[in-house]
C-alpha cells in the first residue's frame, strides 16, 4: 500500500570459435557486457547435435547481448582465461575432459562466483570428479529412446522455466539419473514418467534444476539430444533463461525447495475470500492479477503461525510504479483495514521511500536496499518471495537473497497466530501473484 493515493541494448556476440581461445581474444562489441564460453569437448559418446547446439548459443547471445565463445580445446581451462567470462556452458561433453591443472582453475573460477550452464551430456562427464558431480548435480545413468514427454514445470518464476505452461510437452532423449539431485539443488522442472516408457526414477525425475554451489551459480538441463531441440522456440528460451541465471544477469531462487503444499493451485479460488473493492482475475495458466481496491484476497480456511510463504510475482507497468503487497499475522475479517491495521505487509511497489518500497515490512523496516537492488528483477520479469515466520521473527527472502529481518514488538500485531493475503491497491496498479505455497515449521525461531 501507499501512504497516499496511488531494454539492453543488442550487443552482437563473438565470432563462433571453433579452436583455442586460451590467449586473449580479439575485442569484441560484447566485450562491455556478459560473456559465455561453449566447452563442448567428448572422450566418450560424441552428439551430432553439438553443432546445433553452440550455434543456437550464439545466436541467442547475439540477440541477447551477451558476447559467446565456443572450443573443443581444454586449454582454454586456465585461471587468467576462465576469468573473461561470466559461465561456461559444458555443451554434451561427455568423458574425462579435463586434467588436474584445468580442473583446478575451473574449481578456483566456480568458487570466485562463476557460472556453470550443463546441457544434456554434462551428466555424462567427468565421473571421478567430485567436485564437477556435486556442480552438474547428478550423473547420467541410462536413457530409454528417443520418445514423447510430458515436463512439469515445478518453477514458474526462474528464467529458464517462466514462459513455459505447467506441463510442456515435448521429444527428447530421456535421461535417468544415479541420483536424484532434489534435496541438494532447486528443481525447475520434472517429467512425468507415466507420459512415456523407460523412466526409473520412481515418480520423482527432475529433469532441469539449478543451485547455488561453492560460491558459483550452476544450472543444468537434461534437454538437447537432438538437433532439432535447438530449433525449438520453448526449449531455446529455456536455454537462455538459464543462461542468463548463470552469468547473472537474471535473479532466482535457486535454493532446495521441499515440504511444501500450494495454497493456490491455480485452477479455483477455493478457500480464499475478497475484503473490499476490487478484485483478482484468474488466468487460465494460474496467473492471480490485481485490478481495482484498495482490497485483500485473503486465505480464509485457517490462519498460521510458524511457517515459510512462498509466491511469485511480476509487475505490469514498465517503470515498477505499480503497488500490492503480502500481508501476514491478522484476524479474520471483511475489511481490509484490519490486516493493516493488525497485521503486517511486505510491500510491493519499486518507487517508495525506503520503509514503503519493495522487500520492506510497510512503515515499520525498510529493506536492506543494496542487497534488495540487486536481487530484485525488473517490470515484467517474475520475483519470488519467500515470508518466514517464526514466533515474532518476520523474515524475508527477494529471490533467494535475505533482505529483511524484523521481530514484532507490538502485542496488538502480534505474528503468533493469523491469516495471510495479497493486496489489490488500486485501478491503476497491476501486480500478478501465482505459485502460492506453504510449509508450515515446527516451532518458534530465535
Amino acid at each position: 500500500m501507499r501512504s497516499t493515493g496511488r531494454s539492453a541494448t543488442v550487443v552482437v556476440g563473438a565470432a563462433l570459435l571453433l579452436g583455442c581461445v586460451c590467449g586473449p581474444a580479439a575485442s569484441h562489441p560484447g566485450d562491455a557486457g556478459k560473456r559465455v564460453l561453449v566447452f563442448s569437448k567428448t572422450a566418450g559418446f560424441r552428439h551430432d547435435s553439438i553443432p546445433a547446439g553452440v550455434e543456437a548459443v550464439r545466436q541467442l547471445g547475439a540477440d541477447g547481448g551477451f558476447a559467446v565463445d565456443a572450443t573443443e580445446d581444454a586449454g582454454a581451462f586456465t585461471a587468467e582465461n576462465l576469468r573473461r567470462y561470466d559461465a561456461v556452458v559444458f555443451l554434451s561433453t561427455t568423458g574425462d575432459v579435463l586434467n588436474d591443472a584445468q580442473q583446478s582453475a575451473f574449481e578456483g573460477y566456480i568458487r570466485h562466483g562463476g557460472g556453470y550452464v550443463g546441457v544434456h551430456a554434462a551428466a555424462d562427464t567427468e565421473y571421478d570428479w567430485a567436485f564437477y558431480g556435486g556442480l552438474a548435480g547428478a550423473y547420467f545413468q541410462s536413457h530409454p529412446a528417443i520418445q514423447p514427454a510430458k515436463v512439469t514445470v515445478e518453477d514458474r518464476a526462474h528464467p529458464a522455466t517462466s514462459g513455459l505452461e505447467r506441463t510442456w510437452s515435448r521429444t527428447d532423449e530421456w535421461y535417468n539419473y544415479r541420483s536424484n539431485p532434489r534435496d541438494r539443488a532447486h528443481v525447475l522442472a520434472s517429467l512425468d514418467e507415466s507420459s512415456y516408457t523407460g523412466g526409473t526414477m520412481n515418480g520423482d525425475h527432475p529433469i532441469a534444476w539449478c543451485q547455488t554451489y561453492q560460491g558459483g551459480r550452476a544450472f543444468y538441463t537434461g534437454g538437447g539430444h537432438t538437433k532439432e531441440s535447438y530449433a525449438e522456440p520453448a526449449f531455446r528460451q529455456h536455454l537462455l533463461g538459464g543462461l542468463r541465471w548463470a552469468t547473472g544477469d537474471a535473479q532466482a531462487d535457486c535454493r532446495p525447495e521441499n515440504g511444501y503444499r500450494p495454497l493456490l493451485d491455480g485452477t479455483s479460488l477455493d478457500g480464499w475470500k475478497q475484503a473490499g473493492p476490487g478484485s483478482f482475475t484468474l488466468a487460465d495458466d494460474g496467473t492471480l492479477t490485481s485490478s481495482g481496491g484498495m482490497g485483500l484476497l485473503w486465505y480464509a480456511t485457517s490462519g498460521f503461525t510458524s511457517y515459510s510463504l512462498k509466491l511469485d510475482w511480476t509487475m505490469a507497468g514498465p517503470d515498477g510504479d505499480d503497488n500490492s503487497g503480502v500481508f501476514v499475522g491478522f484476524p479474520p475479517s471483511d475489511d481490509p483495514w484490519s490486516a493493516v491495521n493488525n497485521g503486517y505487509e511486505i510491500q510491493i511497489d519499486a518507487t517508495d521511500v525506503p520503509d514503503r518500497t519493495t522487500g520492506s515490512v510497510y512503515g515499520f523496516q525498510s529493506a536492506d536496499l543494496k542487497k534488495r537492488d540487486r536481487a530484485l528483477n525488473p517490470p515484467g520479469e517474475w520475483n519470488t518471495y519467500e515470508i518466514r515466520v517464526e514466533g515474532e521473527r518476520l523474515r524475508v527472502w527477494l529471490n533467494g537473497v535475505k533482505i529483511n529481518d524484523f521481530t514484532n514488538t507490538d502485542p496488538a500485531r502480534s505474528l503468533a497466530d493469523g491469516h495471510i493475503g495479497i493486496q489489490n491497491h488500486g485501478a491503476d496498479d497491476q501486480v500478478s501473484f501465482r505459485d502460492l505455497r506453504i510449509r508450515e515449521l515446527p516451532g518458534k525461531g530465535d
